[in-house]
């Protein structure tokens, strides 16, 4: 790492007798050898490619065998060393170290203010050494990181006193190497008395927009990476200052959201959105009072980029009375709103409406539609900067009356239903008349016949003549009286068959 002191490892058996030891380099692209550090029992030199920190770690080096080099790297002191030992004017041992060098920074690098963004950049060079580079928090979970030539940024975006502490950024070589990682340690502190400040704020044209209740609609941000996004709501009709709340928080380097439950209906599911790569756009399923506005802030380290979005929301609904429909037309945010109107498919046609408060506007329909009163009702929102949205209420005529005898009566509509129930129960009267003549027709006849031909027989003995009412006189003595009386008659001889008839009526 920049800055702190390392140890390039040359290892060997104590030696007696002439020994010199040859610490050269070679920086990455150049083919030359370059003497850094030459030294005997004696005396020791510096070479061209030396710096000032440049020593062996052990001046007796050739009692203890440890020739070692030692300095504080700079990113230029990348490259290969050679560590070339030789006894007695002849080559020992020569060992070939690639010496890899990690540049860590920290932004803010002084004490952090709360909600400020930390950054932590880790570039290793040359690049081709390492396998992996990765940032660990202090409690040992991994950060997210953006990987770019060479190295990785991890962020910590609006940074709280729970993460301050030792952050470790572990590099793994990639082939042979005699360590498997090698970690390396940042102090990170916060100030718990300071919160940070954005003053660098760059804002998009404000955006009016109308929709019906319901209807899926673009809440549009900054087209630009960020690191997080804060959605903001003013409630509609209301300016005042106290009452924009947080209703949607995203941090995509923690990957962690934050919603508020008066807005579940709310996603980071926009067309153009992708949450994790930093571009942000919402979606939005209003009803009447998720009108307002709405205002979208992209966090980028130091910077944020602003997109207001006015929204005005319509919607009709129905109400029955019991001589009319009164239809009513709601809309919120009415600060943009230039003009609402009722209107029917009917052109020609002028409708009365009334209102009944800001925001509301009415109209009536007679609840026996006819022809001219039946059909689209439109309630039509225009804003000040030209944009209309129209909510349509479609009012039914009920079915026409079917007089063929084998056909069946269909429900009327709803909205109709009392219109249509008086003529229906009118129908269903003059089917029963003819009905209820017909029987009393046959009963007439049944009795006169009786009487002439006596009545020892059965009544079902004239069955296969006319329909009996019922096939069996028990069946009429068990039957409950519907609406008649039945009498039970028996003869008694030729000329006194009625003579129990002619008894009641002395």
């Amino acid at each position: 790492m920049v800055g702190r002191a390392v140890t390039l490892p040359c290892v060997d058996w104590p030696l007696t007798g002439s020994v010199n030891i040859n610490w050269k380099m070679k920086s990455p692209g150049v083919d030359h050898w370059k003497l850094v550090l030459s030294a005997n029992e004696r005396q020791q030199f510096s070479g061209a490619a030396s710096k000032a920190s440049m020593r062996l770690v052990d001046s007796h080096f050739q009692e203890t065998g440890d020739f070692s080099l030692l300095f504080i790297p700079k990113m230029e002191d990348k490259g290969r060393y050679s560590c070339l030992i030789k006894q007695q004017e002849k080559k020992l041992r020569e060992k070939i170290i690639l010496l890899a060098v990690l540049t860590v920074s920290m932004f803010p690098s002084a004490t952090l203010p709360q909600n400020s963004t930390l950054r932590l950049m880790a570039e290793v060079s040359p690049a081709s050494a390492i396998s992996e580079v990765t940032w660990l928090s202090p409690g040992g979970t991994p950060l997210r990181l953006s990987r770019r030539s060479g190295g990785v940024v991890a962020k910590l975006p609006q940074i709280r006193l729970t993460d301050q502490g030792v952050y470790i950024c572990q590099v793994y070589p990639r082939g042979n190497s005699s360590t498997a990682l090698f970690p390396f340690t940042v102090d990170v502190l916060v100030d718990g008395m300071n919160v940070a400040s954005f003053t660098n704020i760059s804002h998009s044209p404000q955006i009016s927009m109308a929709s019906l209740t319901q209807t899926p609609l673009t809440l549009a941000c900054p087209p630009m990476r960020g690191d997080y996004v804060l959605l903001y709501w003013q409630p509609p009709d209301s300016r005042k200052p106290n009452a924009t709340t947080l209703v949607y928080g995203y941090d995509r380097w923690r990957d962690r959201t934050e919603q508020s439950k008066t807005h579940a209906h709310l996603s980071l599911d926009g067309p153009l959105s992708t949450p994790k790569e930093g571009f942000f756009s919402f979606l939005l399923s209003p009803g009447l009072n998720d009108g307002g506005l709405y205002m979208c802030e992209v966090f980028l380290n130091d910077n944020v980029f602003s997109q207001r979005t006015l929204l005005s929301i319509l919607q009709v609904k129905a109400r029955h009375s019991p001589s009319v429909l009164v239809l009513t037309c709601q809309y919120t945010e009415r600060s943009q709103v230039k003009r609402v109107v009722w209107s029917h498919q009917n052109q020609s046609r002028t409708l009365k409406w009334s209102s009944s408060g800001p925001g509301r506007l009415s109209t009536e329909v007679p609840l026996s539609p006819t022809q001219d009163t039946a059909g689209n009702y439109t309630c039509t929102m225009q804003l000040r900067n030209g944009q209309a949205v129209k909510a349509v209420y479609t009012v039914i005529l009920p079915p026409k009356e079917n007089t063929a005898s084998t056909a069946s009566i269909s429900p009327p509509h709803p909205e109709n239903n009392s219109a249509s129930l008086l003529p229906s129960l009118l129908s269903a009267l003059l089917l029963l008349v003819p009905l209820v003549a017909a029987v009393a027709g046959v009963l007439l006849w049944r009795q006169k016949d009786i009487s002439r031909r006596g009545i020892e027989q059965s009544l079902s003995h004239y069955s296969g003549e006319v329909e009996n009412i019922y096939e069996n006189p028990e069946d009429v003595r068990q039957t409950s009286p519907q609406g008649s009386v039945y009498m039970d008659l028996k003869p008694r001889g030729e000329d006194d068959v009625y003579k129990e008839l002619d008894g009641y009526e002395s």
